[in-house]
C-alpha cells in the first residue's frame, strides 16, 4: 500500500539541531540553551536571518579560512617540499606551471596536449588560465591562478550547500556540515573536486523534485568532470527495481549519457589518443598515495615482501568494488523498509572511494554532502572529520619525506603515516556502518524518526514496494503515516528558504499549536546517539 499523499502544500516547522541532535544540545549553553519545544522554526519567519542567509554566511567564512590556510605559500610561492611541511600544497599552481597552462595550453584543444583528468575539468584548468593576466611562468600569475580557482571553487561550495539545504526537507541545517566541514576547509582548495560536489548535489536536488532528465544532465557534466557523479545512477537503479518504477531510471540515464557523449564525442573524434591519455594514465599508474593498496605496498617494501603489481591492483580493486555494490544491492532489496537515496548513494560512493587504486586528500569533498543527507549526527561526523584532518597532515609529512628527505622532527615514519591511513579508512567505514544500521532497523535513522519517508527519493517518495528480497525470519517494518506533504519533500522548501513560510489561516493547528498540529509536526525530543 502507497504512502499517502496531501496535494495540499503547507508550512512545515523544520528540525532544530540543538533539539534534536543530542550531541549539539551539549554546547548550548552559551546561547542560551536548547530553542524551546513551544517555537516553530519553519512556521514563523525569522527575519533577515533566514536558513539559507545564515548557511551562505557560515560558507564564506569558511571559505575565507580555507585560503587563509594556504597563506604560507600565497607569501612565499608553491615550492617543492616547503608546500608540503607547510601544509599549504595545491594542484593548481603546480599544474599551471608544469602542464603548459601558463603558456595558454588548453588541454584536449591544443594540439599535442594531453592531461590526466576527464574532458571538462581540462576544459576548466585551461579556461580559468586565461583569466591570468600576465604571460609565462611566475610566481605572481601561479598566485593569480590560485586565486581564481579559489573564488570559483568558493562559489561552487555555496551552490553544494544550498542544494544540500533544500532537498532536506524538515532538516536545512544539515547542510551546515557541508559549510562547516573542517575536511572542506583544508582540502577543498587542493583540486577542482568542489564543481564535482556541486553537480552531484544540483543532480541529487533535481531528482529530489521530479526532474530526472534534468538530473541526468547534472549527472553526466559531472561524470564528464569527475567520473564519481554517475554513482549516483546505481542508486536510482536500486530504487527502481525495488518500487517497480523504471521512468525515472531510464530518464536520468538516457540524459546523463547524451550528456556525457555531448561533452567527450568532440574530442574523441579530433584527437582520441589526447582524449584517452586519462583512462590509460588511469590504467597504468602505481597505487595512489593514501590507498589501501599503497598501505600495503609501503609496509611490503619495509618487510621486504611482495608488492601488488598495478595489474592485479586494477582486477582487485575493481572486484572488491563489486563485491561491496553487490552487498549494497541486497542490503537495498531485503531491508525491511525501502532505503532513502541519499543513503545508498553514501555507500556506493564510499565503497568506491575506500576500494580505489587512488586516494587523494580532496576526495573527501565528495562524501561531505552525502554523509549530510544519509547520517545528519554531529558526534559521528565530527568523529569522521577528526581522522581525515588527522590523515590530511599525514600525507603531508609523508610526501615531504619521499621528495626531499627533510629534517628528521618534520617527517612522518611510513608506520605512522600508514595508521593514519588506516585511520581514515576505519572512521568511513564507520559512518557506512551507522547507515547501514539505519537502513536495516528504521527506527535508527535520524531522517525518517521526523515523518519523512524520502526527501531526495522524487518519484520514488512515498512508493510501495514491487519487489524485494524475503528473508526468513526477517518481518518488514511497520510503515508510519508522514506527514502531509511528505510526497515530493524537496518542493516543500521556498526558493526564499524555508523560514520564509508563514503560518496559514488553512492550517489552524500548526499556527496554534494544538494537538494536532504538534502531532503533525513532532519533533523527537532528546534522542538516542544513534
Amino acid at each position: 500500500m502507497p504512502w499517502p499523499r496531501s496535494s495540499r502544500r503547507r508550512p512545515l516547522r523544520i528540525v532544530v539541531p540543538s533539539r534534536n541532535d543530542p550531541f549539539l544540545r551539549q554546547f548550548t549553553e552559551l546561547v542560551g540553551g536548547p530553542l524551546g519545544r513551544h517555537s516553530a522554526p519553519g512556521l514563523v519567519s525569522p527575519g533577515f536571518f533566514t536558513v539559507e542567509r545564515v548557511l551562505i554566511i557560515l560558507t564564506t567564512f569558511a571559505a575565507l579560512l580555507s585560503v587563509l590556510v594556504k597563506t604560507p605559500c600565497r607569501l612565499t610561492g608553491w615550492e617543492l617540499p616547503d608546500y608540503f611541511y607547510m601544509g599549504c600544497y595545491s594542484d593548481w599552481p603546480v599544474l599551471f606551471e608544469t602542464r603548459g597552462l601558463a603558456e595558454g595550453v588548453v588541454p584536449f584543444i591544443s594540439a599535442g596536449s594531453s592531461f590526466e583528468y576527464p574532458v571538462l575539468l581540462g576544459l576548466l584548468a585551461g579556461v580559468t588560465a586565461w583569466l591570468v593576466p600576465g604571460e609565462g611562468v611566475s610566481a605572481g600569475r601561479a598566485l593569480a591562478y590560485f586565486d581564481i580557482n579559489a573564488t570559483l571553487a568558493a562559489v561552487a561550495w555555496l551552490v553544494t550547500v544550498i542544494a544540500t539545504a533544500r532537498m532536506s526537507h524538515r532538516r536545512p541545517w544539515d547542510a551546515a556540515m557541508v559549510a562547516l566541514a573542517p575536511a572542506i576547509v583544508l582540502a577543498g582548495t587542493i583540486n577542482w573536486d568542489l564543481w564535482a560536489a556541486m553537480l552531484a548535489a544540483l543532480a541529487m536536488l533535481a531528482f529530489a523534485r521530479r526532474r530526472p532528465v534534468l538530473a541526468g544532465v547534472f549527472i553526466g557534466l559531472g561524470a564528464a568532470l569527475k567520473l564519481y557523479p554517475v554513482l549516483i545512477l546505481g542508486a536510482i537503479l536500486l530504487l527502481a527495481i525495488r518500487t517497480g518504477r523504471y521512468r525515472p531510471l531510464v530518464a536520468s540515464t538516457a540524459a546523463a549519457a547524451a550528456v556525457w557523449l555531448a561533452a567527450n564525442l568532440p574530442f574523441m573524434l579530433r584527437d582520441f589518443g589526447g582524449w584517452f591519455h586519462f583512462l590509460d594514465y588511469s590504467r597504468q599508474r602505481e597505487a595512489g598515495y593514501s590507498s589501501i593498496w599503497y598501505a600495503y605496498n609501503l609496509t611490503a617494501q619495509r618487510q621486504q615482501l611482495p608488492v601488488l603489481t598495478p595489474e592485479f591492483i586494477n582486477t582487485a580493486s575493481f572486484m572488491l568494488f563489486a563485491a561491496a555494490c553487490t552487498g549494497i544491492t541486497v542490503l537495498a532489496l531485503a531491508a525491511p523498509r525501502r532505503p532513502r537515496m541519499a543513503s545508498l548513494v553514501f555507500l556506493v560512493v564510499a565503497a568506491f572511494v575506500l576500494t580505489n587504486k587512488v586516494y587523494s586528500p580532496q576526495f573527501v569533498v565528495w562524501l561531505v554532502p552525502l554523509v549530510a543527507l544519509a547520517h545528519p549526527r554531529w558526534r559521528d561526523f565530527l568523529i569522521w572529520q577528526f581522522f581525515e584532518v588527522l590523515h590530511w597532515w599525514a600525507i603531508w609529512m609523508h610526501l615531504g619525506q619521499l621528495t626531499s628527505g627533510g629534517e628528521a622532527v618534520r617527517n612522518l615514519d611510513a608506520p605512522y603515516y600508514v595508521l593514519a591511513v588506516l585511520a581514515h579508512i576505519t572512521a568511513t567505514a564507520y559512518i557506512m556502518a551507522k547507515v547501514v544500521r539505519a537502513i536495516w532497523l528504521p527506527e535508527h535513522d535520524p531522517v525518517r524518526r521526523v515523518d519523512t519517508d524520502d526527501p531526495q527519493g522524487g518519484e520514488f517518495d512515498g512508493t510501495a514496494d514491487k519487489f524485494a528480497l524475503p528473508l526468513p525470519g526477517r518481518v518488514p517494518a511497520a510503515r508510519a503515516e508522514p506527514a502531509p506533504g511528505a510526497g515530493g519533500a524537496a518542493a516543500e522548501y521556498s526558493a526564499h528558504g524555508i523560514d520564509q513560510l508563514r503560518p496559514s489561516s488553512r492550517w489552524p493547528g500548526i499556527a496554534s499549536g494544538d494537538a494536532e498540529g504538534t502531532r503533525l509536526n513532532r519533533e523527537p525530543e532528546g534522542e538516542d546517539q544513534s
